[in-house]
């Protein structure tokens, strides 16, 4: 064998250096720690899990509202119309407590109630005498003020023609002496709270205003005879000029 032959025989080949480079890479990849099988399951159903539950949570509350005010609209739908509204068509005229029997002729019916200044009034203090009875709503109003001002200013002539004066509503005894003393009024003024007078001259019953309809005092005067009967009956008084006709009915008499 030659010297060249030999030496050709000698050297490396190619393909046995590269394979030797090949496995080291090999080998550190063999080294390199896998990721936890665990850890990269337990990223996964997180991620998909929390879309799927806020899904149902929001079609909930989308769907109760909505559920919600259709029941609503369809109870407003179906309420029945109030009381008074029905009794919208209604007049505006007072109207007296019905089953009193208060007529021209007949007996006058007895009371005693509280007055200002206390003690009381009754019909028995006035017997054989005239006596002019004006029922008002309120003290202190303006409509009530100007009827008790007209009375007091006539007191006298009402007094010449033999007839005393009451005025009675359901206000307090002391309600009826600020009025008393705020005007500066002369005739008594009675306390009936309890409506028991009011009723037996039929000056309380069903009013109606704007609509609504009420139990309440309707403005009545009567005028009783020294025989102690209803000599005169004037219903839903209108205030202004009334205590001149009332006082020209009891000079009549």
């Amino acid at each position: 064998m030659s010297k060249k032959t030999r030496m050709k025989s000698s050297k490396p080949s190619s393909q046995s250096r590269k394979t030797p480079a090949r496995k080291p890479s090999a080998a550190k990849a063999a080294r390199k720690p896998a990721r936890p099988a665990a850890a990269a399951s337990a990223k996964k159903p997180a991620a998909k899990v929390a879309p799927k539950a806020a899904k149902p949570a929001a079609k909930e509350t989308v769907k109760k509202p909505a559920k919600a005010a259709k029941t609503a609209s369809t109870k407003s739908s179906h309420k029945p119309t109030p009381k008074q509204l029905i009794k919208s068509d209604l007049s505006d005229t007072p109207k007296p407590a019905t089953g009193t029997g208060l007529a021209e002729g007949a007996p006058a019916p007895a009371f005693s109630l509280p007055r200002d200044g206390g003690g009381s009034a009754s019909l028995a203090d006035y017997a054989g005498r005239k006596l002019v009875l004006f029922f008002y709503p309120r003290a202190d109003t303006p409509g009530c003020t100007r009827e008790a001002i007209d009375f007091t200013r006539l007191s006298s002539a009402f007094a010449d023609a033999g007839a005393a004066v009451l005025g009675i509503s359901a206000d307090t005894v002391k309600a009826q002496e600020s009025f008393r003393d705020k005007h500066q009024l002369s005739v008594p003024l009675i306390s009936d709270e309890q409506h028991d007078m009011l009723e037996a001259y039929g000056a309380w019953g069903e009013k109606s205003m704007y609509g609504r309809t009420f139990m309440g005092i309707i403005r009545t005067t009567v005028l009783i005879g020294a025989d102690g009967r209803i000599a005169r009956i004037w219903r839903n008084v209108r205030v202004d000029g009334h205590a001149d006709e009332v006082l020209a009915a009891a000079l009549a008499i």
